[in-house]
């Protein structure tokens, strides 16, 4: 009788600190700048060269990306911009004169 209440305890406690701590969870993602395919591998090639050093608008970035071989309309580059400037991305978003900027995170 002993033996299952403490096995059950034992259960309990691992579930509890699966839930409080986190354990299994996956670990996020990082930025890796080796992989520059497709339209946000050119936005993440722009982030390597330092490009983002000063903020930069969409229609830039995209005159910057069409010299460097990554032809895409315009709707793709702000996408992948978008998704960059997340809050675990490499690059910060803000507005700027009304138009919306992007710049390398600090």
């Amino acid at each position: 009788m002993e033996g299952k209440a403490i096995k059950s305890l034992e259960q309990r406690v691992t579930r509890l600190e699966k839930v409080v701590f986190g354990v299994g969870e996956k670990p996020k993602k990082k930025f890796n700048p080796e992989g520059f395919s497709g339209p946000t591998g050119g936005v993440r090639l722009l982030i390597s060269k330092g490009f983002f050093k000063k903020a930069r608008t969409a229609p830039v970035v995209k005159t910057e990306l069409d010299k460097n071989g990554y032809v895409y309309r315009i709707q793709v580059v702000q996408t992948s911009l978008n998704r960059l400037s997340k809050r675990t991305g490499p690059l910060s978003a803000f507005k700027q004169g009304g138009k919306k900027v992007y710049v390398d995170r600090k």
